[in-house]
């Protein structure tokens, strides 16, 4: 199913109508027949065909069990805890339905996940001589998070979230760099513009994005994609989110393993450092004299 709405954007509007129906319900669409499906989503057979081979599936039996299969993996509870925030729910609902779509947003993320395009991606950021990462919006946090992790671990790593200064840097990449914009969308304009700048500098240009076919994913060499479908409180960024940190932390923990002795004494390092800033700290503060009285 992740793969079905990673592809909706580019689907022309019939086949987006099956589309978003047979991912809405999928178990309720695997007992229809291909005409019933096409009554439903105002469309023909002939179209629902079409969209079984977009997909990659060679037509509609394939499509019912991918849809059952994808039913039974849910145990049912995607029609529940899958839906729509509603004005009327009760909190318990709502931390359930939370709770269920961050789970699923992680599962779905790492059931697709390409390993090999993963491997590619962490050769080039151990080469690399200086990495950066693009991202606006909730995916700057994704961005920093990352720049935060690579650089405890050693690695010449900087986030610009700020597009102008993103955009004059990835001025300066040459072929030993590597830039990763981060994008759910893939259409965000300032991050597509300076992974475009590095790609024009000969720098590895990565993408990680929701949409394989979104226009940062035409300027990477390598696409890693999230699997997650957001709901009405999308502006939040919720299981985009998610889905993208957990593509942060495997990309680390991946560069962090090549060099494993190195990575901990470099994280031991760190540790004592801080954890001496704050004794100091805490010394300081008692030594400190009261107010006067």
């Amino acid at each position: 199913m992740s793969h079905i709405r990673s592809l909706l954007p580019s689907l022309p509007p019939a086949e987006r109508r099956v589309a978003t129906v047979a991912t809405d319900d999928p178990a309720r669409v695997a007992a229809l027949t291909i005409s019933e499906l096409a009554g439903e989503c105002s469309t023909s057979e002939t179209t629902v065909v079409r969209f079984c081979r977009a997909v990659g599936l060679r037509g509609y039996p394939d499509l019912r069990i991918a849809l059952a299969s994808a039913a039974a993996m849910s145990g049912g509870l995607g029609p529940i805890f899958g839906a729509e925030i509603a004005a009327d729910d009760s909190l318990d609902d709502v931390v359930k339905k939370v709770g269920f779509a961050d789970a699923r947003a992680v599962e779905e993320t790492i059931e697709q996940l390409d390993v090999a395009s993963l491997r590619a991606v962490v050769d080039a950021v151990v080469a690399a001589r200086r990495i950066e990462v693009y991202g606006v919006g909730a995916s700057a946090l994704i961005a920093l998070d990352l720049q935060q992790k690579l650089h405890r671990i050693g690695r010449v790593v900087f986030a610009w979230p700020d597009p102008h200064t993103a955009l004059t840097s990835a001025a300066l990449l040459t072929r030993h760099d590597v830039a990763i914009g981060i994008s759910h969308t893939g259409e965000t304009i300032d991050t597509a513009s300076a992974l475009s700048q590095a790609k024009e500098r000969g720098a590895v240009t990565v993408a990680v994005t929701n949409y394989p076919r979104s226009s940062i994913a035409r300027l990477a060499q390598h696409v890693l994609t999230t699997a997650t479908r957001e709901t009405t409180f999308r502006s939040g960024a919720m299981t985009s989110r998610i889905a993208a940190l957990t593509l942060v932390d495997c990309l680390f923990v991946a560069v962090a393993q090549r060099d494993y002795a190195a990575t901990v004494d470099a994280l031991d390092r760190t540790r004592e450092v801080m954890f001496g800033a704050r004794k100091r700290f805490e010394n300081g503060r008692r030594r400190s004299p009261g107010p006067a009285g």
